[in-house]
This record gives structure tokens, C-alpha cells and sequence, in this order.
């Protein structure tokens, strides 16, 4: 009998210690593990709980978002460790803060969230505002990060969990871009832009198979004798209601949705069948288009548009691929393979938005880049000023000595071009010459500026 207590006795004890195992393996799937937080995953299924309970009693829910503002910054100049070190002293200070039947969580990197049932929203937003930005030592240095806190409530904001947080993202964005360090909360306004952009995306969504992204063309015209040589292929939204959209009005929302690859693809499929007959005829050498980051991303990006550029009758010769600077920071082994492989099919790669960021000399001196773009900032004011001009002219000739040609974007008037003529740009475009304009536009233009065929003699007998 005693042998079968003690049997019972380590049997329970064996199911205790399972029990507590099982509970301490699920607050370790639950819990942050920097911050001590609740993670992403554990926070979306407890607001909805909290949510459900505040439906069933007629309570009030505020989720406040809150991220930092120069962490970025900090994590940069003072090392990743010492940004670990201020997040987590970040989620001590937000569990020290919160009050009962609060719950704080990391969302990820620097962002964390806060949900509570209180009645004065603003005074809780303020001291979230005042807490996370209170100055810290890190390795004898005090750091003050700064904090923006976007706010959502339900139910007067919205009736449910997604759309409680894209709200209070949304009020949290607009701190940002306000200089940070206070708090917002969503307001008619921005739910007046929150229906702007959801019948956007729908729309967007309709009009991408219903070929209404179409492209448009912008002369690229040569430095020293003015004729057009090449395009640029740019995106337009052909509006059924709206007009013609410019590509601020919808590629971002497009990449944000992940349609920007079907509409690079429309775009560049469009684009080519209808450039092809030029460059058969003579009257243009090149067709330059943009690629989205996003695409370059996909490692078999480079494979796909050439099979793509197969099913047109447009020569990869006569093709250039756009990149920015910024993608080759980002991933350079991957950009040196997509380059290499377009450029043994022929295709030529230009450096888009040069002189904007890093200006990537040493980008040209290892990969086979043939063009660089300046952009339109650089181009505003040479001619007029001292400095930028100088600067241009130093840029022209670095390019020129690696063996790269040169193209101006944004050349609006006469000093302009006369400037980089004479400082040696081999190509130029922009308003000076011609605005973007439709494919047909873009034939007329080309055929009327087509040398004129020296009249046949009879033949006589």
C-alpha cells in the first residue's frame, strides 16, 4: 500500500513538474526576449482579448504605438550592443510604468505598444512621450532617444484589432514626420485619408490587369548636338475618373501592397514592344528603365527580365537597366550577380540618382556600370552656383576617367545645359528638351525629326 502512495506521490510530482515546464516554455514563446515584453505575436492575440471583453462590457480600449525617434542614429554611432542595452532598459522602464491591466509590448526593433482602459488618453500619451525619452547612461554616455506615440481608441476609432493598430501607426507616422517627441492621436483627418487610401488600393488592384498602367516616354537627348538618342521609360496611371496620374500618386502605396513588381512588369513589357520599332528604324540607340529595389531583391530578377526582354523584338543591346546607389549598399554581392548577368546578355546598367547618396565611385571601378544619371538636385543650380558647379564638374570628370558615360537628369533651362556641355555631360534630360509624354506622342516626335530621304531621280533613257 505504501508503494503505491509513493507511486502516486512522484506520479503528481512528475505531472507538477510538466505543468510548470509547459508554463514557463509558453511565457518564453510569449515574452520578448531583450526586453522582457510581450512579443509581436502574444500582443495581437491578448488585444484581442482585451477587445472582446471591452465589446462585452462597454469599456473603452486605447492602444498607443510608440517608437523611438533617433535610435537608428544611436545604434549607428554608439555600436548594436549599446542599442540592445537602451531597448532594454526601455522595456524595464515601460513595465515599471504601466498600470494594472496595462500590457507592454516590443512590436519589434524599436517600436513597442501599450494598451490600457484609460479614460484620459492624452495624459497617458504624454507621460508614455516622457518616459521612453528620459535621458540613459550607456558606457558613460547619456543618451536621449526621444519617442513619438501615435493613439487609436476603440470604439470610437475602430471595431477591431487591424484597424485599431493601422490607425494608431497612421497617427504615429504623422508625429514623425512632424519632428517627433509628442504624441497624436487619430482624428478625422486621418480617417478621412485612411478611405482615401483604401479606395486607392482597390483601385490600384483593378487597374493593373485592366491595363491602365501604361508607359509614358521622356527623350534623352545627345549633350553635344541636341538630337534624341534614347528614352526613359516612366509609369502613368491612365485614371478613369482622375486623368493621368504621375507615379507619386501610386507607386508607393504599390510597393507597400507588393504590386510593384506586376506593374514594373506591365510597364516594361509595354514599353519595349512599343520602343522596338525605333530602334529597328534608327531613330533612337537606347531604351532606359527603371527597377524597382524590390525586385532587385529577388535573386532571380536578372533571369526573368531577360526571358522577359526575349518576348519582345527590342534588342538587349539597345536596353539600360536603372539601379539605385542605395541598393548596392544594401546587397552588393547580389547586385554584382544581377549586373553581371544582364551585362553578358548585353544589356547596359546605369547608376540612377547619382550624387544623392553615397556616390559609389568605388561601385564603378569593380562592377561593368556603363552610365551614371546625376540626379535633378545636383543639376539645379550649376551654372549659377560656384560650389555646385565645381562639384558637378569634379563628378563629370571622375566618371569620365573610369570610362563611364554621363547623363543629366532634370535640365530645365539654357545655363543649365550650356554648363554641362561645356563640362563634358554626354547626355541630358528634362524639361529644356521635352516632357515625359505618351508612346504616340513619342512616335510623332521621333518620325518628324527623322532626317528628311534625299528624292530619287527618274531613271531616263
Amino acid at each position: 500500500m505504501s508503494d503505491n502512495r509513493e507511486s502516486y506521490a512522484e506520479l503528481a510530482a512528475r505531472v507538477a513538474m510538466l505543468e510548470a515546464e509547459r508554463g514557463l516554455t509558453l511565457r518564453q514563446a510569449q515574452t520578448d526576449s531583450l526586453t522582457g515584453l510581450v512579443n509581436r505575436g502574444a500582443f495581437t492575440t491578448l488585444l484581442c482579448e482585451r477587445l472582446e471583453q471591452a465589446r462585452a462590457h462597454g469599456g473603452q480600449i486605447a492602444l498607443f504605438v510608440v517608437d523611438l525617434d533617433r535610435f537608428k542614429h544611436l545604434n549607428d554611432t554608439l555600436g548594436h550592443h549599446a542599442g540592445d542595452l537602451l531597448l532594454a532598459e526601455l522595456g524595464k522602464r515601460l513595465l515599471a510604468d504601466c498600470g494594472p491591466g496595462e500590457i507592454a509590448a516590443r512590436l519589434g526593433g524599436d517600436e513597442f505598444a501599450v494598451v490600457s482602459d484609460v479614460k484620459d488618453v492624452g495624459r497617458r500619451a504624454a507621460r508614455l512621450v516622457q518616459v521612453v525619452s528620459a535621458a540613459q547612461t550607456i558606457y558613460g554616455r547619456h543618451v536621449s532617444p526621444g519617442a513619438s506615440v501615435g493613439v487609436a481608441v476603440y470604439p470610437q476609432d475602430a471595431a477591431d484589432a487591424s484597424d485599431l493598430q493601422r490607425f494608431a501607426d497612421m497617427a504615429l507616422y504623422r508625429v514623425k514626420t512632424r519632428g517627433g517627441r509628442r504624441w497624436s492621436a487619430f482624428d478625422a483627418e486621418l480617417r478621412a485619408e485612411s478611405e482615401r487610401r483604401r479606395t486607392l488600393e482597390a483601385e490600384l488592384r483593378r487597374a493593373i490587369p485592366a491595363g491602365e498602367i501604361v508607359p509614358w516616354f521622356q527623350p534623352v537627348v545627345d549633350a553635344s548636338t541636341g538630337a534624341t538618342v534614347g528614352v526613359e521609360v516612366l509609369a502613368r496611371w491612365n485614371h478613369p475618373e482622375q486623368g493621368l496620374l504621375a507615379p507619386a500618386a501610386f507607386v508607393p502605396m504599390a510597393e507597400e501592397l507588393g504590386l510593384i513588381h506586376a506593374i514594373d512588369e506591365a510597364v516594361f513589357d509595354a514599353a519595349c514592344r512599343l520602343a522596338a520599332p525605333w530602334v529597328a528604324e534608327g531613330l533612337i540607340e537606347l531604351v532606359s528603365c527603371n527597377v524597382s529595389p524590390r525586385d532587385l531583391l529577388d535573386p532571380g530578377f536578372s533571369r526573368k527580365l531577360i526571358a522577359r526582354l526575349a518576348r519582345t523584338d527590342l534588342p538587349a543591346t539597345a536596353l539600360t537597366v536603372e539601379i539605385t546607389e542605395t541598393f548596392l549598399l544594401q546587397d552588393l554581392a547580389l547586385a554584382r550577380r544581377h549586373i553581371e548577368r544582364l551585362a553578358a546578355k548585353g544589356v547596359s546598367i546605369a547608376l540612377d540618382d547619382f550624387g544623392t547618396g553615397y556616390s559609389n565611385l568605388r561601385a564603378l571601378m569593380h562592377l561593368p556600370i556603363q552610365t551614371v544619371k546625376l540626379d535633378r538636385s545636383l543639376i539645379a543650380d550649376v551654372g549659377r552656383d560656384a560650389r555646385v558647379s565645381k562639384l558637378v564638374a569634379s563628378m563629370l570628370h571622375a566618371s569620365r576617367a573610369l570610362g563611364v558615360s554621363i547623363v543629366a537628369e532634370g535640365v530645365e533651362d539654357h545655363a543649365q545645359a550650356l554648363f554641362l556641355r561645356s563640362a563634358g555631360c554626354d547626355r541630358m534630360q528634362g524639361y529644356f528638351f521635352a516632357r515625359p509624354m505618351s508612346g504616340e506622342a513619342m512616335a510623332e516626335m521621333l518620325q518628324a525629326s527623322r532626317p528628311a530621304q534625299p528624292a530619287r531621280r527618274r531613271a531616263t533613257r
